[in-house]
């Protein structure tokens, strides 16, 4: 649902949290932002030629999903942790980074994943961003915005015990460092709402790995025992990898065909 006002639609580059704010600002493109540690852990992935599925977290069907695919089901980290089990794949991206054997991949998580895999039948072409690839996302987008095509970037956020959204510093960074980028790229013409402007200003003001390390989300993993998975995060810019959504997976959109027809409007 649209509420009137919300829909950020006279500006081209756009912002908004969650799955709701996803539903409720839509455009052209969709980048889904979940620094810790869905849209990583599938930067990651593709980075290493894995295809990713994203999927609903907590879904009894996530693993007839993933033998219909012939896809290797990831579990939640914690989860991962208390079968004492190292080498099994989980939400985790440093469970990724030496993983062998793995050609698909269906990635459940609470947020990013969860909003992807919404977002799949919204007409809006879904992508996925971290900080790792946040240049090459925006570099992948610049012409399209040129073009006069709109972009949503959402900030997944976490979530409180109540189930209520949490907004959470790392993906409002992360959202910046996309719609900074585009502005570097020269699309500062094309108009950035002022929602989109906070997440620019939140980017510039962050110090990195400092302050992911520091944020409520980074210590929390970092106690857990999981602060590669932070150290991952952390690091802007390393990867040119960007994931698109094609029918039910991700994929680098290096390694798709050119566009055979102009992308529908969704927006007017």
């Amino acid at each position: 649902m649209t509420l009137p006002g919300h829909d950020q639609s006279t500006y081209r580059l756009r912002m908004e949290w969650g799955p709701t704010g996803a539903e409720a600002v839509p455009a052209d493109y969709a980048v889904v932002v979940d620094v810790l540690s869905f849209t990583t852990t599938l930067t990651v992935a593709l980075e290493r030629d894995i295809e990713v599925f994203p999927f609903r977290w907590k879904d009894s069907r996530a693993a007839e999903h993933a033998l219909r695919h012939g896809a290797t089901l990831a579990v939640g980290r914690f989860e991962a942790l208390s079968r004492g089990d190292a080498r099994h794949v989980s939400l985790s991206p440093a469970s990724l980074a030496e993983v062998e054997g793995v050609q698909r991949l269906v990635l459940p998580s609470p947020n990013g994943s969860t909003i992807a895999f919404a977002l799949a039948d919204s007409g809006a072409r879904v992508v996925g961003a971290c900080l790792r690839n946040a240049g090459a996302v925006a570099r992948w987008l610049a012409p399209k915005v040129a073009d006069g095509a709109s972009v949503v970037v959402v900030p997944a956020g976490e979530r409180w015990y109540d189930d209520t959204l949490r907004p959470a510093a790392e993906d409002l960074w992360g959202a910046g460092a996309v719609l900074a980028a585009l502005d570097a790229e020269g699309e500062a013409e094309a108009g950035a709402s002022p929602e989109a402007r906070l997440a620019i200003a939140a980017w510039h003001a962050a110090v990195l790995p400092h302050d992911l390390l520091h944020c409520a989300g980074g210590r929390e993993l970092a106690e857990a025992g999981f602060v590669a998975d932070v150290e991952i995060a952390a690091r802007h810019d390393v990867s040119d990898v960007v994931p698109v959504l094609v029918g039910e997976s991700f994929r680098d959109a290096a390694s798709l065909p050119p566009a055979g027809a102009r992308l529908r409007r969704v927006d007017g």
